[in-house]
């Protein structure tokens, strides 16, 4: 057994069984959903089901960030027990919840100088930042130390491939991301934006598909395009859905056809209320291990 914790943020987007089986902790985000508070907490309070019928219903979905004071509350039971812990954030570049921990972990390392936090940003988010949070804890089972796998994975992050298509527009027009125009125009032309994160954990749209049977088609090919060792590809695949599953079943039927040594079957996940809050339905995101992120 390890003699540090390894954790991350409820946005990693895996179920809770996944991550008690992997032995890895999670903090949960919040969500404000007409006008009460929730913990983000893989579905336990509103299931996913529930949750996004409500907002094509028009319910208002807001997100907040976990607060210093609630890293400190997570982190102290661990350090009170003489575990050192390597906390994995969500994505830089689409929040800020790494400067609430990394000034939980000073506070806490202040109180406890003789243990170590070590914050590390995931440049991911949602089942990427799962499948890097699933990998990491491969790597700590193989008798990596607390700062090897903190470096390993800073050295790493970069090869987790996301991309994403949304065959549901208003929430991107809802979130400032496109113009009503725009989506009208889209949607009649049954325009499927294709999106990746880029080196800097920014979400940026790349192309604009019509149809999705084409977009789908299309993520497959950019799986093929950068995954390690092309169509060999050994590795995981994770890919997340947000009230859409017939569509991530067609992603992922295409990927294990086209990808036959993959390491298990292609794991599909719910797109958790954080990211959710700000994609809406009818999210495919699919996740692989690939070449370096460079843009």
């Amino acid at each position: 057994m390890s003699d540090y914790i390894l954790s991350c943020c409820s946005t990693a987007d895996l179920s809770r069984e996944h991550f008690e089986r992997i032995g890895v902790h999670y903090v949960c985000f919040h969500y404000i959903l007409d006008g009460r508070d929730y913990p983000d907490d893989l579905g336990q309070s509103i299931p996913f089901d529930e949750f996004y019928r409500r907002m094509k219903e028009g319910a208002d979905s807001k997100t907040s960030q976990v607060s210093i004071q609630e890293y400190l509350d997570f982190f102290t039971p661990f350090l009170e027990q003489g575990k050192d812990i390597v906390h994995v954030t969500l994505s830089s570049g689409i929040s800020a919840t790494i400067n609430s921990a990394q000034n939980a972990a000073n506070i806490a390392m202040e109180r406890f100088p003789e243990r170590k936090i070590y914050v590390v940003d995931s440049l991911g988010a949602s089942s990427g930042y799962g499948l890097l949070m699933d990998t990491a804890a491969a790597r700590r089972d193989e008798g990596l130390s607390a700062d090897e796998l903190a470096a390993w994975i800073e050295r790493e992050r970069l090869k987790l491939h996301h991309w994403f298509f949304s065959t549901d527009l208003s929430f991107f027009v809802k979130g400032g991301r496109i113009s009503k125009t725009a989506a009208v125009f889209g949607g009649l032309l049954e325009i499927c934006p294709l999106m990746n994160m880029d080196d800097h954990g920014h979400l940026v749209p790349r192309f604009k598909v019509r149809t999705k049977k084409r977009v789908i088609r299309q993520i497959a090919e950019k799986m093929e395009e950068f995954a390690r060792d092309g169509r060999d590809y050994d590795g995981k695949c994770f890919i997340s859905m947000s009230a859409c599953e017939e569509d991530a079943r067609q992603v992922a039927a295409l990927i294990e056809a086209r990808f036959p040594k993959l390491d298990g079957r292609v794991l599909i996940n719910n797109i958790g209320t954080t990211i959710g809050s700000h994609t809406g339905p009818g999210t495919v995101a699919l996740f692989f291990w690939g070449s370096e992120r460079v843009d």
